[in-house]
């Protein structure tokens, strides 16, 4: 994972129930820009509790009548979002799990994992 205070230093939430400080470290709730008028609502994580980096997030954007509505990212905002919060040769996993593992705490959000100490196994190349 990359250093959040030099990648996504500027957008980090800094008030309010979310609120954390650049001295807290590589984790915290940030609110990134994206096309339009949606911002990307995230949850960072660096991994030291759990061995996992984990970044979760959703889209926020407002109708012209002003009125805030969610929706999923779509494919190419969580690829900025990688971009954003991970080094371009580490490989993150979007995980689908078994049915009676799943966890939905959030209608729209989707997540990146990576664990620590561990390399990821890619399929072959000419099918990536």
């Amino acid at each position: 994972m990359k250093d959040l205070n030099e990648s996504v230093g500027k957008c980090r939430v800094t008030r309010g129930e979310m609120a954390t400080t650049a001295e807290v470290g590589n984790y915290g709730a940030f609110r990134v820009p994206l096309a339009g008028k949606a911002v990307a609502m995230i949850i960072a994580n660096d991994g030291e509790e759990c061995g996992w980096e984990h970044v979760s997030v959703h889209v926020r954007y407002f109708d012209r009548n002003g009125k805030m509505h969610m929706r999923t990212p779509m494919w190419d905002e969580m690829c900025v979002i990688k971009g954003l919060f991970f080094e371009p040769e580490e490989t993150v996993i979007q995980f689908h799990p078994p049915a009676s593992a799943y966890v939905n705490q959030h209608p729209h959000c989707l997540h990146l994992w990576r664990p620590e100490n561990v390399v990821i196994p890619l399929p072959p190349i000419a099918f990536v």
